[in-house]
């Protein structure tokens, strides 16, 4: 009876939260929790409801009120944009960062309010302040994560969210704004700049208050999309690997506890690929807290939680990969200066390469848009946001989602290797080819870089690719030509440097598993590539045309296992 009499009175409490006249937390009802479960250890209740108890303790310690941590994300170029009319200041965009976090330290200093007039688009940005900070009173400070500011560049993006959230209401008496802000290093310069940018950060006095109020923790988010669409696969990998560095290297005498947030996506272009092999090639000190922070999208989400036994595969995989980096930090390597060196030059002429093609060949936007079906893609109603950040932008402006997407589906998948093997050529002729090998060999971070290569390089099939590139029409065959000889150079590159006869050699599992596959995806690519040519002579109509494209892009991702 005293348990029932307990959990009666804990029932009231949540009901009178629940209709906003009480605020008993999560907190609150574990701790009622933990109070019965004590209980009736100490008096011999095992039998009498005690595991029930202990599993309701987990679920709420687990899941609090809010089910769910709900990250919030936004662009940094609109809070410029907010900011610069909130406080009335003309030509803020334009102005030198240095100038504009000047003028929010001032603002943050004063604590006054702006007095410029907002727009639509800046009461819907103070109004996802406001949401954060109901959530956080109804649900409890772990309904949210962390604030990430999409391309950021500079401190004032930063200073940008701590001013946002204390003008709309979400800081404390204290001023104090209970939020943890983590910049998103996203393009190949800005991973280039993020350990100087983190410095300047921490060397701000009121924003290393903030941090430290947060428990001298700061998150950083890295993003794997779009510095590869900026520099291809090679240069990503690197200009990743050297931003953990000088991230790392910039927390380091600061105190401050630094975790990485991977921005990964499920194909090798975007960051996939096996986490244990991720977590080897990860820089010293990058996982020092032991904690690993990634995201999951799309299909990878089902395919490696959607069933009890995969889900709990995935996640032991993961825990082990951490431990075994944290307790285990790889040694000092005399060669080390060396390698970078092979590693800095193998990613500039793979950089040079890659974007000699992509953004520097005339004709090549259109032959992209041609010779896959991203017209097609740009009809799903697939994505949580527009393929394109800006119509009619160019390759500049498109989402690496659909951009990866329309390559694989046209069984191109150039972002996963275009570049690589020029890099691999250069290296060699200016290191040796046996330094490439060692390194291949002995470094985690080159092996996983080659691992992954060889996986997207065993999936290309430019004979199915050649039907694609006919449609992109008479200037696209210079084009298509050019990727031939990258990907024949590529493929030799790899295997040369591996010491391997063939792709997939060292994984036969995969190997056959692509091999089994292919027979029943190419039908449904050459039905594609008919279905195209019909659908864009006719005008691109929402027909039935379309709902039969739409039919092969599913076949072909589900053939293939990958989308975007």
């Amino acid at each position: 009876m005293p348990y029932r009499v307990l959990l009666a009175l804990v029932h009231r409490h949540l009901e009178l939260t629940l209709a906003g006249e009480e605020t008993y937390g999560a907190g609150d009802l574990a701790a009622d929790l933990r109070l019965a479960a004590a209980s009736l250890a100490d008096h011999r209740g095992e039998h009498a409801g005690l595991f029930g108890v202990r599993r309701m303790l987990r679920r709420v310690e687990t899941f609090g009120f809010h089910l769910a941590t709900l990250d919030v994300r936004q662009d940094a170029a609109v809070h410029r944009r907010v900011v610069g009319r909130l406080l009335g200041e003309e030509g803020w965009q334009e102005r030198p960062a240095a100038e504009r976090a000047e003028r929010l330290r001032r603002a943050l200093v004063s604590g006054v309010a702006p007095a410029g007039d907002g727009d639509e688009e800046a009461e819907a940005t103070l109004d996802v302040f406001r949401a954060i900070g109901e959530s956080i009173e109804r649900y409890g400070r772990r309904a949210v994560g962390p604030y990430i500011v999409s391309m950021a560049q500079g401190v004032d993006d930063v200073l940008s969210v701590l001013a946002l959230a204390r003008w709309a209401g979400l800081a404390g008496d204290d001023g104090h704004v209970p939020l943890d802000v983590a910049p998103l290093f996203e393009t190949v310069p800005d991973l280039e700049a993020a350990g100087r940018v983190m410095s300047e950060l921490l060397d701000e006095a009121g924003y290393r208050d903030h941090v430290r109020r947060r428990g001298e923790r700061q998150v950083v988010m890295i993003g794997y999309s779009d510095s590869n669409k900026d520099g291809g696969l090679a240069a990503s990998r690197w200009a990743l690997h050297g931003g953990q560095r000088r991230l790392v290297a910039a927390l380091a005498s600061t105190g401050v506890g630094l975790e990485i947030f991977h921005g990964r996506g499920g194909t090798v272009s975007r960051g996939g690929g096996k986490i244990a092999r991720a977590v080897a090639a990860m820089p010293p000190g990058a996982l020092a807290r032991g904690v690993l922070r990634v995201t999951e999208q799309g299909e990878m989400i089902n395919a490696k939680f959607g069933l009890r036994g995969i889900a709990l595969r995935t996640l032991e995989q993961a825990a082990s990969a951490v431990a075994l980096a944290v307790a285990t930090p790889p040694p000092a390597r005399p060669e080390e200066d060396a390698w970078h060196a092979a590693m800095d030059e193998l990613a500039r002429a793979s950089r040079d390469a890659y974007r000699a093609l992509v953004y520097d060949t005339p004709g090549f936007h259109d032959y992209f848009r041609g010779a896959t079906p991203i017209d097609v893609i740009e009809r799903l109603r697939i994505g949580s946001r527009p393929a394109s950040r800006r119509a009619n932008a160019g390759i500049g402006s498109l989402r690496a989602i659909p951009w990866v997407f329309a390559w694989t589906q046209s069984r191109h998948v150039l972002p996963g290797w275009y570049g690589l093997g020029t890099g691999l050529e250069a290296a060699a002729r200016r290191h040796g080819g046996e330094t490439l090998s060692a390194m291949a060999r002995e470094w985690p971070f080159l092996r996983a870089l080659l691992d992954d290569a060889e996986n997207v390089l065993a999936k290309v099939d430019l004979e199915i690719a050649s039907r694609y590139a006919a449609l992109a029409g008479d200037g696209g065959a210079a084009i298509f030509d050019r990727v031939r000889a990258e990907y024949e150079r590529t493929v030799e590159q790899v295997l040369a440097v591996k010491g391997s006869a063939g792709l997939l050699d060292e994984d036969p599992v995969l190997q056959r598993s692509i091999r089994l596959r292919n027979p029943y995806v190419d039908p449904m690519s050459l039905l594609q590539v008919d279905l195209l040519r019909r659908w864009r002579a006719a005008g691109r109509a929402d027909d039935g045309l379309l709902a039969a494209l739409f039919a092969t892009v599913g076949g072909i991702a589900q053939g293939l296992q990958n989308t975007g």
